[in-house]
C-alpha cells in the first residue's frame, strides 16, 4: 500500500509539473516573440531615423556654408548661377537649390529675381523661378525663414513652376553687408528619397510603414494615392478602431514615441512610432499580430516535447523507487565516469592555453608568460595570444561561476576571440561580435569579464578594449600603476551594447600584467585578501624582469599568502613585455572622427599635442584651425552619397618638429595641387577654391600628399 501511494502522489506530481511547465512554455513564448518584434521595430525606427536626420544634416550644412560666398556674390547677381549649380553638384541629397532675392534687389533684373539649378536625370540645368506666375514671396520656404530670421524645413509640397515633383526644402534668411535682408537661400530634397528609405523597411514581410509631416499628412504610406493627400486623422476617421488610430495620430503630431494595438480592416495590428526630430515628422511601423505570433506552431512542438520528458522523468522516478539499491551502484559508477571525465576536460581545457609563445612565429619583439590554475578540475578563466600580420592578439577572461558550466562558457569564449580576430583587426569590433554571439547563448544568465588588446609589434601602438575586467598593471615604467580603461559591460550580459576602445603606445620594455580577481581576492586562514596593493608591490619589485620571472614571483607571493588554503576562485595570470628597440622616442596622438558634427574634438586633441610640445597659445590656435580645415575637407568631399566616413589625424611630437598625419580612404584627391589663389584680383572676380589649402600650407612648415594602399595620406610638418 505504501508503495502505491507512493506512485500515485508521484504521477499526481508529475503531471501538475508537466501542465505548469506547458502553460510557463507557452506565455514565455508569446512574450519573446512580443519582446522581439518590439526590438525590431525600435531599432528599424532608429536606424531609419538616424538615416534621414543624416541627410537633414547634410543638407542644413551646405545651404549653411553657402551663406557667406552668397552675401560675398550680391554684387554681381549673374554669379550667383554658379553657386546654385555647385550647391547641387557638390551635395548628392540636393535635388535643387535657389537664391530668392527680395523685391526689387536687383531693380535691372526685374521685381522677382531667383536663379535655380535642379538636377534632371543626370544633368543638372537651371532656370529664373523670378516669374509672376510662380510668386516665390508667398512660398512658405520664402516667408518662413524671414518671420523667424533661423533655418526652416518647409512642409512638404510638389513643386509645380519649378522642381517638378514632391518634395520638403530648406531655407535660410541671407543678409547683404549692411544688414538688410537680400535674399533666401534654400535647398530642396525630393520625397522620392524619404519614400525609398521609408517604404522599404522590412521587419516582417506583411509589416509596412509611413511617414508623416508636422501637419499630419501622409508623406510615405502604402497607398500612393494618399500620399500628401489625406492627413493620418482624415485616415483614422475611415476605420472601425477611428479612436485608437486617431489617438495615435495625436501622439506622433506631439513628437512622442511609444507602440499600441489597434484594429485595422479587422485584424489586430501594432503600431510603434518615433518622431524625426529634425524635421518635425514622425515615422510608424505596423505589424500584424499574426506576423508577430507565426511561429507559435513551434511553441506546440516544444510543448509536446516537454509533456514527453514530463512523462520520462516520471518513469524515472517510479523506476528509481522501485530499484532503490541498484540506483546506488549505478550513481557510484557514474561519479567516477564523471570524475575520470572531469580529468580528461582538464587536459583538454589546459591544451587550449598556450604555454608560450608558437617557435615558428620567431618573434623577438615580445616577451610573454602566463598561468591558469583552476579552483576546481576545470574553471572559467582564460588567457590567448598569437601572432597575425605584426600584430600580437592578446586577451584574458573571467567567465561568472565555476567549474563545468565555466569551463564549457570560456570554451565557447576562446574559440569567439580566435575565429573573429582572424579576419579583423579592430578590438571594438571584435569584443562586439563577442558579446552579440555570447547574448544569444546566454540562457544561463552567466557573463565573462574580458580584456582584449592588439599590438602593432612594428612601433609599440596598443589599441585595446575592456569589457568589465579588472584594469592590468602597466609595466616597464617604474609606477606600477594601472592601465587607464573604460569599465564597460562584461561580454554576454545583453545584446546591442556598445564599447569603447583605447589606444596607447608602449616603448621598448614596457608591457602590461593582466590577472583575474582570483589574484587579488586569494584568500588566507584569516580570510584576509591577497589585495590590489599587495599586488602592485609585487609587480613593481619585478618589473624590468622577464615576463616569466613577474608571473612566477606573483605566484609565490599568492602561495605565500593563503599558507595552504584552498583556493576560492580560478587564478590567472599574463605578463605581456614590448621589447622592440628600434621603437622611435616621438610622443605620439591619435584621434578618429567620423562626422563634421566631432570636428569639435580637435580642439582637445590639439590641446594635449601643444601641452606636451609646449607651444604658446597662439601658435596652438593656428595648428588647430589647420587642422580643421584639413579634416572638415575630407568630410564634407571625400565620401561621396552614403559612404561610411571616416579621417585618422596622428600627431608625432619630435624634438625639432611636430608631424600631422591626416589619411582617409576617400575619392582620390591632392589637395596640393590646387593652386595658390591670386589675392591681388578682385574678390568676386577670383574663382572659388584654393583658400583651405592656402591657409594650411600659410601655417606649416611643409605640406605633402601621397595616394598609398587606397588612402588619401596629408602629412603636414610644424618645426618647433
Amino acid at each position: 500500500m505504501g508503495y502505491g501511494f507512493q506512485a500515485v502522489v508521484t504521477v499526481i506530481v508529475a503531471l501538475a509539473t508537466l501542465e505548469a511547465t506547458t502553460l510557463l512554455q507557452y506565455f514565455s513564448s508569446r512574450k519573446a516573440m512580443q519582446e522581439e518584434a518590439t526590438r525590431r521595430a525600435e531599432d528599424q525606427l532608429e536606424s531609419t531615423n538616424l538615416l534621414i536626420c543624416d541627410v537633414l544634416d547634410q543638407v542644413e550644412t551646405a545651404v549653411h556654408n553657402n551663406v557667406w560666398p552668397v552675401r560675398k556674390t550680391l554684387a554681381a547677381p549673374d554669379s550667383l548661377w554658379s553657386l546654385v549649380r555647385r550647391i547641387v553638384e557638390c551635395n548628392p541629397s540636393v535635388s535643387g537649390s535657389t537664391i530668392a532675392l527680395a523685391e526689387n534687389y536687383f531693380p535691372q533684373k526685374g521685381r522677382l529675381f531667383s536663379p535655380y539649378a535642379f538636377r534632371d536625370g543626370n544633368r543638372i540645368d537651371t532656370l529664373n523661378l523670378g516669374r509672376e506666375s510662380y510668386g516665390y514671396p508667398d512660398k512658405e520656404w520664402y516667408v518662413k525663414p524671414l518671420e523667424t530670421g533661423e533655418g526652416y524645413w518647409s512642409e512638404p509640397y510638389y513643386d509645380t513652376g519649378g522642381g517638378e515633383m514632391l518634395m520638403t526644402t530648406y531655407s535660410v534668411p541671407v543678409t547683404d553687408a549692411e544688414g538688410k535682408v537680400a535674399a533666401v537661400l534654400t535647398a530642396d530634397v525630393s520625397l522620392d528619397w524619404f519614400t525609398d528609405m521609408v517604404g522599404n523597411i522590412d521587419v516582417y514581410p506583411e509589416a509596412f510603414s509611413a511617414l508623416i509631416s508636422r501637419t499630419g499628412k501622409l508623406m510615405v504610406c502604402p497607398a500612393p494615392a494618399l500620399v500628401m493627400k489625406k492627413t493620418i486623422q482624415e485616415v483614422a476617421a475611415d476605420l472601425a478602431d477611428s479612436t485608437t488610430v486617431r489617438d495615435i495620430g495625436l501622439a506622433m503630431l506631439a513628437g512622442e514615441e511609444g507602440s499600441r494595438q489597434v484594429l485595422y480592416h479587422g485584424e489586430k495590428e501594432y503600431v510603434f512610432y518615433a518622431p524625426i526630430d529634425r524635421a518635425n515628422w514622425s515615422m510608424a511601423i505596423v505589424i500584424p499580430q499574426k506576423e508577430i505570433y507565426g511561429d507559435i506552431q513551434r511553441v506546440g512542438l516544444l510543448v509536446i516535447l516537454l509533456q514527453v520528458l514530463g512523462l520520462l522523468v516520471m518513469s524515472v522516478i517510479l523506476y528509481t523507487s522501485v530499484k532503490n539499491q541498484i540506483r546506488f551502484r549505478e550513481v557510484s559508477e557514474k561519479k567516477s565516469r564523471i570524475d575520470s571525465e572531469l580529468r580528461i576536460a582538464q587536459d583538454i581545457q589546459m591544451s587550449m592555453i598556450p604555454k608560450v609563445l608558437q617557435a615558428d612565429t620567431e618573434q623577438v619583439d615580445i616577451d610573454m608568460s602566463g598561468i591558469v590554475v583552476p579552483a576546481k578540475e576545470v574553471g572559467g578563466d582564460l588567457y590567448d595570444y598569437y601572432v597575425r600580420d605584426g600584430y600580437l592578439f592578446f586577451c584574458i577572461g573571467d567567465v561568472s561561476g565555476k567549474g563545468v558550466p565555466a569551463a564549457l562558457v570560456m570554451s565557447v569564449t576562446r574559440s569567439l576571440f580566435r575565429s573573429i580576430s582572424a579576419h579583423e583587426k579592430s578590438p571594438l569590433r571584435i569584443v562586439s561580435t563577442m558579446n552579440e554571439s555570447l547574448a544569444d547563448m546566454n540562457e544561463n544568465d552567466m557573463f565573462v569579464t574580458f580584456f582584449l588588446g592588439v599590438l602593432d609589434l612594428s612601433d609599440g601602438h596598443l589599441h585595446y578594449c575592456n569589457a568589465g575586467h579588472n584594469a592590468p598593471v602597466r609595466l616597464g615604467n617604474g609606477s606600477g600603476g594601472f592601465l587607464e580603461v573604460v569599465p564597460n559591460l562584461p561580454l554576454g550580459v545583453m545584446h546591442g551594447m556598445e564599447y569603447e576602445e583605447q589606444e596607447t603606445t608602449f616603448s621598448c620594455g614596457e608591457g602590461l600584467f593582466l590577472y583575474t580577481d582570483g589574484l587579488t581576492e586569494a584568500e588566507n586562514v584569516r580570510h584576509q585578501l591577497f589585495g590590489t596593493e599587495k599586488m602592485l608591490e609585487t609587480a613593481l619589485a619585478a618589473d624590468g624582469k622577464p615576463a616569466g620571472e613577474l608571473v612566477d614571483a606573483m605566484k609565490d607571493a599568492v602561495k605565500s599568502h593563503i599558507q595552504g588554503c584552498e583556493p576560492s576562485d580560478d587564478l590567472t595570470m599574463l605578463a605581456v613585455r614590448y621589447t622592440n628597440p628600434s621603437l622611435s622616442d616621438a610622443w605620439e596622438r591619435r584621434v578618429t572622427l567620423r562626422e563634421v558634427s566631432e570636428i569639435p574634438r580637435l580642439q582637445r586633441f590639439m590641446q594635449a599635442v601643444s601641452e606636451h610640445a609646449d607651444l604658446d597659445h597662439a601658435l596652438s590656435l593656428n595648428l588647430n584651425l589647420a587642422l580643421e580645415e584639413a579634416v572638415s575637407n575630407v568630410l564634407l568631399y571625400a565620401y561621396p552619397g552614403e559612404a561610411e566616413k571616416k579621417v585618422d589625424l596622428k600627431a608625432l611630437v619630435w624634438e625639432d618638429r611636430i608631424d600631422f598625419t591626416v589619411s582617409d580612404s576617400g575619392i582620390p584627391f591632392d589637395p596640393t595641387a590646387i593652386p595658390a589663389p591670386d589675392l591681388s584680383v578682385d574678390l568676386k572676380d577670383r574663382p572659388i577654391g584654393g583658400l583651405g589649402i592656402f591657409l594650411v600650407k600659410r601655417i606649416m612648415d611643409d605640406v605633402s600628399y601621397r595616394r598609398e594602399d587606397g588612402k588619401n595620406i596629408l602629412t603636414m610638418t610644424k618645426k618647433r
